[in-house]
């Protein structure tokens, strides 16, 4: 980056394409919060008359003082002020998060500081500390994500549910409303869970449903199946199925006379939502209706 690109950007003075580059520099980011935290700060309001009338009628009587200047004094008292200020933007600065969030029939790929990848899921979000990652290494996964950590790297994901601690793995974590769902695809990770640890090697899945927990052993895929744009379950209720359904092509849901306690196995593709609705309805034996932004799903003797 060009050494006056920082004043020219302050005073508006970068042509489009210095401001292209300009926006590429590493600096940028930190730039552009400093601009946005000052924005926010407002002296606090004073009135000069009031001010001046409350200190002559306190003075009026007293006999007047010479008191001499100390420049240099108030010039002290000038850059105390502003260390207060620049040190309160620097630690606030620190204390924000980096977040990430998909919308439905959404996936983003993330890189974290240690070089290491997450994709997350449609309909979830990822937050950490970037500026403070060495010191806290804290992930915190409301939704779902795959993870491929850096050889010899270490940090923690955090969710409603419970936090999985890596060290040079390959993993899948989902965790919504009454499901929580640790796989292992290399290495191992530690799974803390109502006050218990679980160690999981590769191969394994360790589930919670509605408060009760399974592990499943066997898993042969080398990456979860999501990631190759499908979604695959086994003995999982069907009411997490349809919400999965939800989240890849944005349609509102709605169901008639359906057990959705139902256990589901079986797969149906991301991409192509009349195989998907087939997937999900021949196997489940019920049937749906396609409309616009909306499907219903319903019981075959349905009237």
């Amino acid at each position: 980056m060009q050494e006056n690109y920082l004043a020219k950007w302050l005073n508006n003075e970068l042509s489009e394409e210095e401001l292209a580059e300009f926006k590429k520099s590493a600096e940028y980011a930190s730039y552009q919060r400093i601009v946005d935290t000052s924005k926010g700060m407002k002296a606090p309001e004073f009135d000069v008359d009031q001010a001046w009338t409350s200190f002559r009628n306190a003075n009026m009587e007293k006999e007047p003082k010479v008191l001499p200047l100390h420049p240099f004094k108030s010039f002290l008292r000038i850059a105390a002020v502003i260390a207060v200020l620049l040190a309160g933007s620097y630690f606030y600065l620190n204390s924000l998060d980096e977040r990430y969030s998909t919308e439905f029939a959404q996936q983003t790929e993330i890189i974290l500081p240690d070089a290491s990848e997450v994709l997350l899921n449609a309909g979830s979000e990822l937050s950490f500390n970037e500026t403070n990652w060495e010191d806290n290494r804290n992930l915190v996964l409301d939704g779902e994500a795959y993870f491929k950590v850096a050889k010899g790297k270490r940090f923690t994901v955090s969710t409603a549910a419970g936090k999985v601690t890596v060290l040079g793995t390959q993993f899948n974590v989902e965790s919504r409303k009454g499901f929580f769902e640790v796989t292992c695809y290399e290495g191992l990770v530690s799974v803390m869970y109502n006050g218990t640890t679980k160690k999981l090697p590769a191969g394994n899945s360790f589930i919670v449903i509605n408060g009760e927990i399974t592990q499943t052993k066997g898993i042969v895929a080398p990456v979860p199946s999501w990631t190759q744009n499908e979604s695959s379950f086994k003995s999982i209720p069907l009411k997490y199925v349809l919400a999965e359904f939800e989240r890849q092509f944005n349609m509102e849901v709605n169901i008639q006379n359906i057990d959705t306690e139902q256990l589901f196995t079986g797969t149906f593709n991301n991409t192509d939502i009349n195989l998907a609705l087939e997937s999900i309805s021949t196997p489940s034996q019920i049937r749906y209706k396609l409309g616009t932004d909306n499907v219903l799903f319903y019981a075959g003797n349905t009237p």
